[in-house]
């Protein structure tokens, strides 16, 4: 028995290889885990549910029927790029879409997942945004404007993301320990699973005198990387 995570995949039109990757490691690795949680950002952005006929939402959730179907369970997270994702597309790909953060057992070790957006609180203008993204008056606005409007300003969103990143220090952008510990602290010490940060690490945190585990997971914007667990701990390996 084992499960498998990822996130930061960010696929998108424009990095087919990327695509081709994901869809190697559905169809290869993926088959025989328990389960599989892609913990945010699966997309470079999402623009609704009801995108349905853009080509790559198809061949994702094409796959992903077909690796729950075969008896591993998908579960999905929303990331900063696909926080629009709703339960209409989890739902095509029999996928569980899961809460944020989310406290799981995992062989018998408490395992907190979350994105790692969050946890970012150095970057105070991105947790503004992230406030204002998650309002579901916002949302409801945005979603309510027809798929071409949406296509337009969430391009425009990522363009201005790319550009403010030039502007902000790495560790700004890197999670800050002060929130880490407090998150630890609230679940009650548990292991702790994320992405966000692209910045693959195995990190232990001495958190009130617990020892806590912090895996953080591998994008995918040259070359992929999963997390692998089972009884005996976790294991970074590549896609």
């Amino acid at each position: 028995m084992h499960t498998l995570f990822i996130s930061d995949l960010h696929l998108a039109p424009e990095r087919p290889q990327i695509t081709d990757q994901f869809l190697r490691f559905i169809s290869d690795t993926a088959p025989g885990a328990a389960a599989l949680y892609i913990l945010g950002d699966l997309f470079e952005y999402w623009v609704g549910d009801d995108d349905l006929e853009d080509p790559l939402n198809g061949i994702v959730s094409g796959a992903l029927t077909a690796l729950a179907t075969a008896n591993t369970k998908v579960f999905l997270m929303r990331g900063n790029r696909d926080v629009l994702m709703g339960a209409d597309f989890a739902a095509r790909c029999h996928a569980v879409l899961l809460d944020d953060p989310l406290l799981v057992d995992l062989y018998g070790t408490p395992t907190l997942l979350t994105h790692g957006d969050a946890l970012c609180t150095d970057d105070v203008d991105y947790q503004r945004f992230r406030v204002y993204a998650r309002a579901p008056e916002n949302q409801a606005k945005f979603l309510a404007q027809p798929l071409a409007a949406r296509r337009e300003q969430m391009l425009g969103l990522r363009a201005q993301s790319e550009a403010s990143k030039q502007q902000k220090t790495e560790s700004v952008m890197d999670v800050a320990p002060a929130a880490v510990e407090e998150l630890l602290r609230r679940h009650g010490y548990p292991r702790l699973i994320h992405g966000h940060t692209h910045r693959p690490a195995h990190h232990l945190h001495t958190v009130d005198g617990h020892t806590c585990e912090r895996r953080v997971l591998s994008d995918w914007y040259e070359t992929g990387g999963y997390l692998r667990c089972d009884a005996t701990g976790c294991s970074a390996l590549p896609a």
